[in-house]
């Protein structure tokens, strides 16, 4: 399976904001969509998070795109919507102890986010695929393909409406 992951066009909010899934709007979607559509090819079926920010971009890049939670965002719990700069020291501290296992306070660790991710991919029954989603989500699903260690996972560099290509049949795939 070829799945083509497209992280959704830069959200409108201020820079320093912690936003998971924080539910904004993007900048420049049309523009975004315009050059994707150029890149992809025709007639895949597009599955989206429902979140605003790729709701928009999906539903520009295919008339009946179909939505679902698990390619949402990851969950911040009760970081959504505050300055990084306001989150306790303490709480971040042992957020970077343990990167891939803890959990922002009512929130989800990125093992969580990977693990619906991988959920939603196993499900799929296509031979190829474009799915509208985040960052965190691209880059644990990417991880989790070419078997990266826990430190590279959110290292990993994915521009806004940018595509990773992910040939799920090749194990070294996993750029355009």
């Amino acid at each position: 399976m070829i799945l083509h992951l497209i992280r959704h066009p830069e959200p409108l909010i201020e820079p320093g904001i912690c936003y998971g899934q924080l539910d904004i709007l993007a900048k420049n979607v049309k523009f975004a969509a315009e050059r994707l559509r150029a890149e992809l090819p025709p007639n895949l079926p597009v599955w989206s998070s429902p979140l605003r920010r790729c709701r928009e971009l999906a539903e520009q890049l295919h008339s009946a795109p179909i939505f679902d939670r698990r390619l949402a965002e990851m969950d911040f719990g009760q970081w959504e919507g505050r300055p990084w700069d306001s989150i306790p020291r303490a709480e971040l501290d042992a957020w970077a102890a343990d990167i891939a296992g803890c959990a922002p306070p009512g929130g989800e660790s990125p093992r969580q986010l990977q693990r619906r991710a991988l959920d939603f991919v196993g499900e799929l029954a296509v031979p190829e695929a474009v799915l509208v989603t985040h960052a965190g989500v691209i880059r644990l699903l990417r991880a989790a393909h070419l078997k990266l260690p826990v430190e590279q996972w959110l290292e990993q560099p994915v521009a806004y409406a940018a595509r990773v290509v992910l040939d799920l049949g090749r194990p070294e795939s996993g750029d355009v």
